[in-house]
Order: C-alpha cells, then structure tokens, then sequence
C-alpha cells in the first residue's frame, strides 16, 4: 500500500468482528451487530483436567441484575457418571424445558474446536469437524448481543464471522477443506464480487498463497504470505514481487480473513477486517479469471465467492 493511498471502505456486511485471543474466564462480549442467520462463532480452546462444567450463553443483553434472558445457553458437565450436555433457555427469569445430549464429544486435558451455526430456527454445532447437536430457538434470534463464556474452560480464540458457508438444511459443516484447495471461477471476477478465505494457521506455518489462474492456465497474480520473514505480497505472473506494506496478521494457531472486492479493473485487499491495499489487472484481464487456488499451512473453514 503506497504511501498516502486512501482506500474505499468495504461493505459493512463483509468486515470481520476481530477474533479475541486467550480471554479471562468469565468473558462476556457484545456481539457486532448480534446475531442473525448465516453468522458463525468459532470457539477454540482446552477442558481442564479437573474440570467440572462449562457453559456458553448467547444472551439477550448483558446486565446483572436483572439477570438478562438467555436465547442459547450450551452447558457440558463433566462432573456426572455420564458427562453430557445441556441446552436450554431462560426466559424472565426460567429456566424452559432442557435438551440433554449424552456421549459428549469433549474430552478433559483436550483441545478442541467449536463451531455454532446459526441458521433460520435453530443452532447447529460440531465438535473438532464432527456434527455434534442442533437446538431450536424458543426466543428469538435477533434479541441475542452479548456472548457469555463461564467455567471451567481454557480458551485460546474466540472467532465472530459474518457469512457463514453453512448450506440452511444441508449436513456439511465449514470444515475441513483440503489444502491445497481450487474452486472454478466460471464467470470471471467482475465490479462488486467478492471472494473471502477463511481458516486456522497450522503450528508451525511455512507459506500461504492465493492465486488466481486465467482461462490459459496463467496467473496473473498471486498473494503470497512467508511466515519466514513474515511479508506480504503481490506476485506477478512473471514472478514479479511487490511487498504489501501493512502489518503482517497471520499467526500460528490463530484465525484469519481473506477478503478479496472486485472493483473496475483491480482488487482490493483486507485482512482481519482491515483493508491493506490493492492491485490493478485490468478489467478484461479480470473477467478472463477461471480459478482460484489456495495453498500453505492453513486449514480452510470458508471459501466463498
């Protein structure tokens, strides 16, 4: 991004609540915008040895008293002969009738990640990439603002994404694309399209590139990230670098945003919800786009395009 360039702000659906990163238990957050069908919250953390339960409310509010009305309250108890977990919802102060689902997918001393999905009338979860249960709304959707995270848990990242990939009535969940992944662009890019990459940077990253091949197999233009010296750039199809001058957002274990918006003739680029610049390929050179690659040390939640 050169010096004194000004970019155009992205659309407000398409930015990114910044993801936290090892919160204090209790943690209570407002959730931008709350929450809507097609949003996603990704919980990544540990069950500690001696845990006995832990619970993830989505709360209409987030006061004390009077305590506020719980839309989604997700409870798993360790504790018990048979650990297990709870949902329920609390309305004026009841509690409603419970859901309990046995064989409880976390285990004490693991890791785990946790995604819910919220669709049209009720709440899909998985654990570590496996469907897990769906809850039914009893409140409504749009009340839910604030994220409560209680007991006995170790989180490492809580992620707020806005477009969820998740198929209403499909039984495919975000997770688990292979790298390297390519996904047919069969129309080209054209004014107004936006392309957006989710995922996790592995451990002990080397590389992420995101190129963009023509209909003669060529690539005009790659964005690659090297962990090694931790750039970013614009790699032309003669191998041409340019380094993209903003700071380098991907880390190890953590989560990231590609956002890629098609404007005349060139790319905007934003990471994590900020924008860092943009590259000109000409209309025409967009339009003839056939493929999207995606290759490096990352595991992809959302390719979206």
């Amino acid at each position: 991004m050169s010096p004194g360039e000004k970019l155009d702000p992205l659309p407000d659906t398409f930015i990114l609540q910044p993801p936290v990163f090892h919160p204090v238990v209790p943690y209570v957050a407002t959730i931008f915008g709350g929450l809507r069908a097609g949003k996603m919250v990704v919980l990544q953390g540990a069950v500690p040895l001696n845990a006995r339960r832990f619970q993830v409310d989505f709360q209409c509010g987030c006061s004390l008293h009077p305590r506020p009305d719980i839309a989604i309250h997700f409870n798993p108890r360790f504790h018990t002969t048979k650990p297990h977990v709870i949902c329920n919802t609390l309305r004026g102060g009841r509690w409603q009738a419970e859901a309990r689902w046995p064989h409880l997918a976390l285990r004490k001393g693991a890791s785990f990640l946790i995604l819910f999905l919220f669709g049209n009338e009720e709440m899909k979860v998985s654990v570590n990439g496996q469907h897990f249960l769906h809850y039914r709304y009893q409140l409504p959707l749009s009340r839910v603002d604030t994220l409560g995270i209680y007991g006995d848990i170790l989180v490492t990242a809580v992620g707020f994404l806005n477009i969820s990939p998740f198929v209403e009535g499909g039984s495919e969940y975000p997770v688990g694309h292979e790298v390297p992944c390519s996904r047919a662009l069969p129309q080209g890019l054209w004014p107004g399209q936006v392309i957006i990459v989710r995922g996790l940077v592995l451990p002990e990253p080397k590389d992420f590139t995101l190129s963009l091949l023509d209909d003669a197999a060529h690539v005009p233009v790659t964005l690659r990230a090297s962990f090694a010296d931790r750039t970013l750039a614009w790699v032309s199809r003669w191998g041409r670098k340019k380094l993209i001058l903003a700071p380098f957002l991907f880390y190890p274990q953590r989560f990231f945003e590609v956002l890629l918006l098609c404007q005349e003739g060139e790319l905007k680029l934003a990471l994590s919800g900020q924008g860092v610049g943009t590259t000109s390929l000409g209309q025409q050179a967009l339009e003839r786009l056939r493929e999207l690659r995606i290759s490096g040390s990352v595991q992809l939640y959302c390719v979206h395009y």
